[in-house]
């Protein structure tokens, strides 16, 4: 009896962990390509995450707008809440809102009750605020953990991570090294990760993801290249 209970107690921390080796993009792009968010190739998705901000978000819809683009905004259930406006002005728009968890917290360091719980309130705040179910989750660090899974398939969310990004939310970053940081990584099939947020991140960040987006853009449309959101991206089978 007591090397049952031994064995559980070593079994359950480590099913809940083992699912943040995913976060290493070698492993998933090899592996998981769907989770590491490769689809189509003649398409890249766009994603943001962290939203949706007042101070920010709006300037990433006026430049979406202006290029006729549509992407995938993975948002914040407590960001969601103070602006529920911004949300439904996502909607509106043509884009796609999807799960990024409740606060920006590494599940690893939620328990698994906890994980799900707040996993479950932004699922339902999304759709309450949107009128749409999310259909995609992407934890906070692109850590995932067995509680996450299980919240996922509970409420029929597929986790996607992405293949590509442009450190968007550290001080140092400029307009012109996020461009070129995310099309050294970019290939057909794509899925580019920028932040329209930075309440995660250092203050003011944002404004480099921002100044990154119209060149970014350009340089798609030149290789080709259709961008979108994540549902018609083609992800591979799961």
């Amino acid at each position: 009896m007591r090397t049952a209970a031994l064995a559980a107690a070593v079994a359950l921390p480590l099913a809940h962990a083992a699912p943040a080796v995913t976060a290493l993009p070698a492993l998933r792009q090899r592996l998981l390509p769907g989770l590491h968010g490769v689809g189509s190739p003649d398409r890249v998705a766009l994603t943001f995450d962290d939203g949706p901000d007042p101070e920010s978000t709006p300037h990433f819809l006026d430049v979406l707008a202006a290029h006729r683009i549509r992407a995938t905004f993975f948002v914040l259930g407590v960001m969601l809440r103070r602006r529920p406006d911004l949300g439904r002005r996502l909607v509106a728009a043509g884009h796609e809102v999807a799960l990024h968890g409740w606060a920006h917290d590494n599940l690893l360091l939620r328990g698994p009750a906890g994980t799900v719980r707040d996993l479950t309130r932004a699922y339902d705040l999304v759709a309450d605020v949107t009128g749409r179910p999310p259909a995609f989750l992407r934890p906070p660090y692109g850590v995932l953990t067995g509680a996450a899974l299980v919240a996922a398939r509970r409420l029929r969310l597929r986790p996607v991570l992405w293949s590509c990004w442009g450190r968007d939310w550290t001080a140092s970053a400029t307009g012109d090294g996020v461009r070129r940081r995310v099309l050294a990584g970019l290939r057909g099939g794509g899925t580019v990760l920028l932040h329209d947020s930075s309440c995660a991140a250092a203050p003011g960040a944002w404004r480099a993801g921002l100044a990154a987006l119209p060149g970014l853009l350009a340089e798609c449309r030149h290789r080709g290249w259709r961008v979108g959101p994540l549902s018609g991206h083609g992800l591979a089978a799961r």
